[in-house]
């Protein structure tokens, strides 16, 4: 483990990479039964989608840890998988076997740029107030999902947005927040994974008393399932190579890449997972992996899969290594046959967790020169509009935009690199299609 991980070098031990690892598996594991709730809706087996996004999170989240050796989880990925449902099949009419194709040819796009350090070169020409803008933007939008989660916040038609009624559902919420919040700062070791469990076991008895969709009911049949591998190889690779479905692998290629460089960017500004060159450690083999994930993702039945930003909740638990991201990996692979179990785990529960990590996101602000305007009002667009669009890609994009935009009128061209010419040119297509 030393050897291989470098655990004493990174200030880290086997048993809080372990607690690391359970508590981004426990932020990220509604993956399993979300991701096929959406893809369903386009036509395609729940069970066979179940088994496929258990797979591809299993060993894309595995080869992170081993090949990558970095802390973070990979799995299906939110948006992506909206996309692929309600736009591509749903939207333009495409079978989900064809837009499988289109999954499994961005993926071997995806391959290709990391293999000639194309992404590498993309995630260098982010200028460095964006990449603290960035973090903080993801903090906060991974704080505005556990207010979501837990219904603290809701939609409303007056403001946009408001608080929900006080309930026993948002009692609990609270009172995990403040416990979770106190063993954070009493520096209590599994601290965030100790405030899931207590929100957990919290939620079923003032479930049961008062608020009945707080916790689903407990039942002791029906919580194994066998897995379904009837969406194996069930991708039209040949169908989906036509020009006509260019738009659709173009959408994932570039989704999915701002929305894994961004993560990488985001946690490793605020984890200080850098290496001695200030870029985030190991980004090329991180990005490999991330492509190798949405390839596999097409091959087995999947949406893309990506990089998740759940995983800041096992870095704040203090997981620095690849032990973490295999530990998550594997935590993956029984809910093969016993996903049912997962819905033992309220979305209450995971949510103080997700609030609190926005506190750790968003630390790198501090490092942007607010009184620089051509420099703070790009970093602020990037940062406000990832969680006001509920999409790192739009914020990122708009991000880069501006950026370049204010960088050119104030007459300092020479700020804007080559590359983020063109990332600026693919945002502009990208919003266009």
């Amino acid at each position: 483990m030393e050897s291989y991980f470098h655990l004493k070098r990174h200030n880290t031990n086997v048993k809080t990479e372990v607690l690391a690892g359970i508590s981004s598996f426990l932020a990220t594991a509604y993956i399993i039964v979300v991701n096929p709730t959406i893809l369903a809706q386009a036509g395609m087996p729940f069970s066979g989608v179940l088994t496929a996004t258990v797979l591809v999170s299993f060993f894309s989240s595995v080869m992170m840890g081993l090949y990558a050796r970095n802390p973070i989880l990979v799995a299906p990925g939110m948006g992506l998988n909206a996309f692929f449902t309600f736009s591509a099949v749903l939207g333009m009419g495409i079978t989900w076997q064809v837009a499988l194709g289109a999954v499994f040819w961005s993926g071997i796009v995806f391959l290709i740029l990391s293999v000639f350090n194309i992404r590498t070169l993309i995630v260098r020409a982010i200028p460095r107030p964006l990449r603290f803008a960035i973090a903080a933007g993801i903090g906060l939008f991974i704080t505005l999902i556990g207010f979501a989660n837990a219904k603290f916040i809701v939609a409303n038609p007056a403001t946009i947005i408001g608080v929900s009624p006080m309930t026993p559902a948002l009692l609990t919420f609270l009172a995990g927040l403040l416990l979770t919040a106190v063993l954070i700062v009493r520096n209590v070791k599994g601290g965030i994974l100790l405030g899931i469990l207590f929100t957990t076991l919290a939620a079923y008895p003032l479930g049961r008393w008062w608020a009945t969709d707080m916790a689903p009911l407990i039942t002791w049949q029906g919580f194994a399932s066998a897995p379904d591998f009837s969406l194996l190889l069930e991708l039209d690779i040949v169908n989906s190579f036509k020009l006509s479905i260019v738009p659709v692998i173009f959408a994932f290629v570039f989704t999915d890449m701002f929305d894994s460089i961004s993560t990488f960017v985001g946690l490793a500004e605020a984890a200080d997972l850098m290496d001695e060159h200030g870029e985030p450690r190991n980004v090329q083999r991180s990005l490999t992996t991330d492509a190798v994930a949405t390839t596999l993702a097409g091959l087995v039945g999947s949406s893309p899969g990506t990089a998740y930003i759940e995983s800041a909740v096992g870095i704040e638990a203090g997981g620095r290594t690849g032990l973490t991201a295999v530990v998550g990996g594997l935590l993956f692979l029984p809910f093969l046959f016993l996903a049912p179990l997962l819905s033992m785990i309220p979305a209450i529960a995971t949510a103080p967790a997700l609030v609190l990590v926005g506190a750790f996101m968003v630390r790198p602000i501090t490092k942007i020169d607010w009184f620089k305007m051509d420099d703070a009002i790009p970093a602020f667009l990037a940062m406000v509009l990832i969680p006001f669009t509920y999409s790192i890609t739009q914020g990122i994009i708009w991000g880069f935009l501006s950026w370049t935009a204010l960088k050119v009128v104030s007459g300092k061209r020479k700020e804007v690199s080559i590359a983020l010419w063109v990332i600026d040119a693919f945002a502009i297509l990208a919003l266009i299609f």
